[in-house]
């Protein structure tokens, strides 16, 4: 595949626990505002599609796009909430077929 050519990875962040949005600490929301601050960053750099929490709590979603499974590895590792052990990742290949304009 051509290094141009980007494709999509669906990515789940759980919590470590029940009831995280509604009793984090205060360096867990500390953490999670530097999460956010970094999200807001991979959209302005063109990687983050979309990206949110359902609102129940149990887990974040986004899709983000990299010239490959480790490219995009290595966005999400970063990710602060993950890198710090408060959330776990699972990332899927994707493939973004249609979009709401």
């Amino acid at each position: 595949m051509s290094e141009n050519i980007k494709q999509q990875f669906l990515c789940f962040k759980r919590p470590g626990r029940k009831n995280f949005a509604s009793n984090m600490t205060d360096e867990e929301a500390e953490v999670m505002s530097i999460h956010f601050a970094y999200m807001k960053q991979l959209l302005a750099d063109g990687v983050l599609i979309v990206a949110g929490p359902v609102i129940t709590g149990e887990f974040g979603l986004s899709i983000i796009e990299a010239e490959s499974l480790d490219a995009a590895r290595e966005f999400v590792y970063n990710d602060p909430a993950v890198s710090r052990g408060i959330m776990t990742p699972e990332i899927y290949p994707f493939r973004l077929s249609l979009m709401r304009k």
